[in-house]
């Protein structure tokens, strides 16, 4: 969960007890943050017979080991994929993660969809986690387009209610407290809903290919 819906959920039903969990069909749970209210949209730490590590410090791949009772044993006629996602007995996720000081794990955005825009990485999690608290703002997806001087800028697609305009969106950018000025929008695209799997995932290369 993002921070943002977080907030809103906790807003919405006070719920007594909050917990986020973090995991894939393949290895089922990795982590888990039993408190939501104290921070919001943290992974947590590594659930009951979960490994977790960065494959670089400080922010990287995140990897979970596969001696988990919960561990696949591999993809279905699929050695190509074996071979691309379990390396040295780890699973590699293709999210990327960074650790806090208070040594628990954040998710910041899949590797495939990390947008490079001036030499500088971009993660469309944490802009959307910002976008997705301004006013009027329903749904919000963060992809990068081809850009002949930054390589690729950062495109917002936006569900919004009537009356909400780039320029207000822009705004609400430039005052966030966690957003660097150089990880704003650089172009936001109003939609009318986002497109998504059959599980609800917003699929971000249909928005790319639409660009």
């Amino acid at each position: 969960m993002t921070g943002a819906l977080v907030e809103k959920v906790a807003t919405a039903f006070e719920p007594e007890t909050f917990v986020n969990h973090y995991g894939s069909t393949e290895i089922y749970t990795f982590s888990v943050h039993r408190d939501q209210r104290a921070k919001p949209g943290c992974a947590g730490r590594a659930s009951v017979n979960a490994r977790l590590r960065l494959e670089t410090p400080g922010e990287g791949e995140i990897l979970c080991h596969m001696s988990s009772d919960e561990a696949f044993t591999g993809y279905w006629n699929r050695p190509d994929a074996d071979e691309n996602t379990i390396r040295n007995g780890w699973y590699h996720t293709g999210d990327v993660g960074r650790i806090d000081e208070e040594g628990d794990l954040w998710v910041v955005g899949r590797v495939d969809d990390m947008v490079i825009s001036g030499g500088e990485n971009v993660h469309p999690v944490e802009v959307e986690d910002v976008l997705a608290r301004a006013p009027g703002v329903l749904e919000v997806a963060v992809v990068g387009e081809p850009d002949d001087r930054l390589g690729q800028r950062v495109v917002a697609c936006v569900v919004a209610e009537d009356g909400v305009t780039a320029e207000e969106l822009d705004a609400f950018c430039l005052a966030s407290d966690t957003l660097a000025r150089f990880k704003r929008p650089r172009e936001y695209r109003f939609v009318v809903e986002l497109p998504r799997s059959p599980s609800g995932k917003i699929l971000r290369r249909m928005l790319r290919d639409e660009t």
